[in-house]
């Protein structure tokens, strides 16, 4: 298992660690519900540091990921981020990503830990324009601090204004005392926030700074197990549980994310453009509980008869929502909102109702 830059700090402070995507991470510290709580009300910190960096570099970058990402980069000025996907080919996902233009020549791409060699190994098959690939991801640190305290603590480590930054926008700043760090406004919990990405030799001093900045809003240090239920109480898709090598975007509700214009050609167009035109056999929905149990992945999706038509892809007991609540793939006769359908747990089947995303509503 590797280690973060972070690693010592999560183990002196008692923290629950686990493998995960071949890294030692925390899973939590003092509890998944009150973790949470510490996010939605006020500023939580977590390490993130495993998710994998890649730089795109030179004339052809754009070109580069114009091809390898379903969305139009295009569109993107300096500063600005945009979440996209890797179709693999064969109408699924290799994985979902975030897209930062840092200049006309230079765009970072930062992809989901358990898929970092698979990616860049993708990358690198689909480089045929020669733009120039960097993987960096054993060289960034980063944390996600989060919760609607969170920009306002963090203002006091940074010269530069942070608190009126746009949704999906970065900017390279002196913090903490350190030059070029990225910080930038992606969040992944529903509650805003920030994310810092940092050289790991820069991590211990900006970590300590974090938590000296934080202390009067209560800041908290925050494990994966809150950053799931707070992204599935967003309807945020999670690779490996929502989406995968099997689902595709048009599928998984991620069409806003697949751009079809004449400017841009890219792996999968014309697969995805014939789904969204023809239509598909299923669809990614979030359903809510209304006989008790709690979804989780895996568990069959069935119909009043019984009969299997789909699966939960990610389900839990929702802390801020006080009731179970999940995503999975229906036949989308019954994708509609409002829907009855039925889950089975522990071989009873129990209903739900299909809801709209997200479930929180903040």
């Amino acid at each position: 298992m590797k280690n973060t830059a972070f690693t010592k700090f999560h183990e002196e402070l008692g923290a629950k660690m686990v493998p995960f995507a071949g890294y030692y991470m925390p899973v939590q510290f003092e509890g998944v519900n009150a973790e949470h709580e510490t996010v939605r009300k006020g500023v939580g910190v977590f390490d993130v540091s495993h998710m994998g960096e890649f730089w795109v570099k030179g004339p052809r970058a754009l070109d580069f990921v114009q091809w390898v990402t379903s969305n139009d980069a295009s569109k993107l000025v300096d500063g600005k981020v945009q979440y996209s996907c890797f179709p693999n080919g064969k109408g699924g996902i290799v994985d979902d990503l975030l897209v930062y233009r840092i200049n006309a020549e230079t765009y970072l791409l930062v992809v989901n830990a358990a898929n970092i060699d698979k990616d860049w190994a993708w990358c690198n098959s689909q480089n045929k324009m020669g733009a120039v690939l960097y993987n960096a991801s054993d060289e960034i640190a980063q944390l996600a601090v989060q919760g609607p305290l969170a920009l306002k603590a963090m203002q006091k480590l940074t010269d530069t204004p942070i608190l009126d930054m746009e949704y999906y926008t970065f900017k390279k700043l002196t913090f903490a005392g350190v030059k070029d760090v990225i910080l930038s406004t992606t969040g992944y919990t529903g509650s805003g926030g920030c994310e810092i990405y940092m050289a790991n030799e820069d991590a211990p001093a900006i970590w300590n700074a974090v938590f000296e900045a934080g202390k009067e809003y209560g800041i908290k240090p925050i494990g994966l197990g809150a950053r799931d239920t707070l992204r599935l109480e967003m309807g945020y898709c999670l690779y490996g549980n929502d989406i995968n090598d099997t689902t595709s975007p048009i599928e998984a509700g991620l069409g806003w994310i697949t751009k079809f214009t004449d400017q841009k050609d890219f792996i999968d167009k014309a697969v995805l453009l014939r789904q969204k035109s023809e239509g598909i056999a299923r669809k990614l929905v979030g359903f809510e509980m209304i006989d008790m149990g709690i979804p989780r992945h895996g568990y069959p999706i069935v119909d009043a008869s019984g009969n299997v038509t789909g699966e939960v892809t990610s389900g839990t007991m929702a802390p801020s929502l006080k009731k179970p609540v999940g995503m999975g793939y229906v036949p989308v006769a019954l994708s509609k909102e409002g829907s009855e359908i039925y889950v089975r747990i522990r071989e009873k089947s129990l209903k739900a109702k299909v809801v709209r995303f997200p479930f929180y509503k903040g």
